[in-house]
C-alpha cells in the first residue's frame, strides 16, 4: 500500500517534513506544497532529508516563491494541478502533514 505524503510548512518553520520523511517506505511518495516547496532547494536544511525519497513540489507553489527549476535538489519531480490530483487518485491512502 503506497501512502502519499503532503508537506506544506517549510523545514525552517515546523518539523512536518522530518516527521513525514522519518515514516516513509518503500512506494510511498512525498509532495512538497505550499512553504514545503522550501525543502526542495539545493543545498538547503532538508535537502538531505529528502535523499533516497521519490519527491514532487507543486509548480504553481515554486514559480510563487521565485525558485526556478535549477534551484532544485537533483531528481525532484515538478507537477501542476492536474499531477497532484494523479499522484492522490495512485496512491492507495494520503496522509497530509499539516
Amino acid at each position: 500500500m503506497a501512502m502519499l505524503h503532503v508537506v506544506n510548512k517549510s523545514p525552517y518553520d515546523a518539523c512536518s517534513l522530518e516527521t513525514a520523511s522519518s515514516i516513509m517506505k518503500g512506494d510511498d511518495a512525498l509532495l512538497l506544497i505550499e512553504d514545503g516547496v522550501y525543502a526542495a532547494v539545493k543545498n538547503g536544511k532538508a535537502a538531505a532529508r529528502l535523499k533516497g525519497l521519490k519527491v514532487s513540489v507543486l509548480g504553481p507553489d515554486l514559480a510563487a516563491r521565485g525558485i526556478g527549476e535549477d534551484k532544485l535538489v537533483d531528481g525532484i519531480t515538478i507537477v501542476d494541478y492536474a499531477g497532484f490530483v494523479d499522484m492522490v487518485e495512485t496512491n492507495d491512502k494520503v496522509q497530509s502533514w499539516l
